[in-house]
């Protein structure tokens, strides 16, 4: 970091002193007020005053919920990124900021993760003379299928930045620490159904029909053992199945079964060829059954993986943080998550922003999710220090840091401009 980016940062922890329980206030309004994908529009509302009250010009991304808004000009662009759709799960807890909203939950953290980027375009905006452009993205729909990441990139939000950060709820980790990893943090997921078809008939005579159970059964057991020697293990893909269903009467061979489950992988280039290989390895188990076959492949979000540079500028970010008993290496996780799609346009990085404040760890996707509210300080000073040091590093670059994939798409307007 530059003298005057030091000096930007110097004043940083008082801001964030200063400041802390109104953030608190922000996450325990958000997380009393959650809403489901890509029906942000409370939410979104929310931030944009939030946002325009401290002199910022948020702008709508494309569908109508979520926000992007620069804080500073010129110079590089750096993009915080923060998702802000909840999950439909019932709120478990006893809190006086539990849910008000039957169903809906903010289980996945993404209520700190909106508070701390907000927390961040705050501070920024107190600053003077910001060497650059910081943009925050204020993203819906993490919890889907592809992924709100993904239109993100499409609405060509991200073009001429350098690097992107963005960091998830740990409960693993306790507060204060930070997490990091370079290379695949979290795996790609994919969706796997099969449906197996045939006359039926009577379990007394499995040879005059095509025993449909047996059938599942092959698949449920051979497929996950011939995935893995078909893929390099170095690529971490696995297939685990979560449902299957057939038949109804113990003495009668069905006419239908199904199967569901995930495909996980951490690698990129083996996450690419994951469903043509899927498809080959199934009709390759079930035509010795006589079965019929149809396959549905989903392909969901991409596995994240971490620049190394980009890793770089973030540990030296979480250092001037926590301090170095502070900062730890986080284990790769095979969860999705859809920060991945970032990686098509620039380069990476996810960190794991410790929650877990004493007591028995509050798993992520539970209705008893909760952390220590500690943490949003954490982690606005790490964004904000992030974004700095990005800032610094790739100052004089007009575009993509060196070694970051080049933009697939022409140069679209600003959301909310018009060409």
């Amino acid at each position: 970091m530059n003298r005057a980016s030091e000096d930007l940062a110097a004043g940083l922890d008082a801001w964030v002193a200063g400041r802390l329980d109104e953030l608190v206030e922000v996450r325990r309004h958000l997380h009393a007020h959650p809403e489901l994908s890509y029906a942000e529009v409370e939410t979104t509302a929310f931030l944009e005053e939030q946002l325009g009250e401290a002199g910022l010009e948020p702008r709508r991304l494309p569908g109508g919920t979520g926000l992007v808004v620069d804080v500073g000009s010129g110079g590089p662009t750096v993009v915080l990124r923060a998702d802000i759709d909840a999950l439909p799960l019932a709120d478990l807890k006893h809190v006086p900021y539990a849910s008000t909203r039957e169903g809906m939950c903010h289980a996945c953290g993404h209520d700190v993760h909106t508070t701390v980027v907000l927390g961040a375009a705050l501070a920024l905006a107190a600053l003077d003379d910001l060497p650059g452009t910081v943009r925050c993205v204020f993203q819906p729909a993490e919890e889907t299928v592809p992924g709100g990441a993904k239109h993100v990139v499409e609405s060509g939000v991200l073009d001429g930045a350098s690097r992107a950060f963005a960091l998830h709820c740990d409960p693993a980790t306790p507060v204060g620490a930070v997490g990091l990893r370079t290379g695949s943090i979290t795996a790609a997921c994919d969706r796997l159904d099969v449906v197996l078809t045939g006359p039926g008939g009577h379990t007394a005579r499995p040879q005059l029909t095509v025993d449909l159970v047996d059938a599942l059964g092959r698949l449920i057991t051979d497929l996950p053992g011939l995935l893995s020697r078909q893929v390099d293990p170095r690529a971490g893909m696995s297939l685990v199945w979560g449902a299957v269903n057939a038949g109804v009467a113990a003495n009668a061979i069905p006419q239908r079964g199904t199967l569901r489950g995930t495909v996980r992988v951490l690698d990129r280039d083996a996450w690419a060829g994951a469903e043509a290989m899927l498809r080959r390895l199934v009709e390759r188990v079930a035509a010795p059954t006589g079965a019929e076959v149809a396959v549905e492949y989903v392909r969901g979000v991409p596995p994240v993986v971490n620049d190394p540079r980009t890793v770089a500028l973030l540990r030296t970010a979480a250092l001037a943080t926590v301090g170095p008993e502070g900062v730890r290496p986080t284990p790769q996780s095979m969860g999705g998550e859809d920060f991945g799609w970032f990686a098509d346009v620039v380069p990476i990085a996810l960190a794991r922003l410790g929650t877990h404040g004493g007591g028995e760890p509050l798993d992520l996707h539970r209705g008893t999710f909760d952390v220590d509210e500690r943490a949003i300080g954490v982690g606005v000073r790490l964004m904000v220090r992030a974004a700095l040091q990005a800032l610094a590093a790739d100052a004089g670059s007009s575009g993509p840091a060196a070694g970051a994939p080049s933009p697939s798409h022409p140069a679209r307007p600003r959301p909310g401009e018009r060409r």
